[in-house]
């Protein structure tokens, strides 16, 4: 991990458990993009901090509040981009998994405009 690039030091600064504490680090047009089929009731687009807030109470709900997520790597591409490489475990429908997750942040002008989140889970139904 390169920590002392810009992009990489904003996101160490990211509380993704209290997005209104990290609030100032998101621009107005920020869209957290989901994608696992295996949920299709949570895939999708949300908007902004009260978006992000609304796809962790989801996903708390979906996991009984057991998600924990741990930092296995992030790397900078060019001026915009962060691939963050994070380890996923939690309790879904009684089974604890363990599942790994990538995440493309996008920044702009000092801000997380954009993130895309794949989990390794599409094929996983539990």
């Amino acid at each position: 991990m390169t920590k002392d690039h810009p992009n990489i030091k904003l996101l160490l600064k990211l509380d993704i458990r209290d997005p209104d504490a990290s609030a100032v680090l998101f621009s107005n047009d920020f869209v957290w993009h989901y994608f696992n089929p295996s949920l299709p009731d949570v895939e999708g687009d949300y908007f902004g901090v009260e978006g992000l807030k609304r796809f962790f109470k989801i996903i708390a709900g979906e996991t009984n509040s057991t998600l924990k997520i741990e930092l296995v790597s992030a790397k900078p591409i060019g001026e915009e981009l962060v691939v963050v490489h994070a380890r996923d475990t939690m309790v879904r429908k009684d089974s604890s998994l363990t599942i790994d997750d990538v995440i493309v942040w996008r920044i702009v002008d000092g801000q997380i405009t954009e993130a895309w989140n794949a989990p390794s889970a599409f094929s996983l139904v539990v």
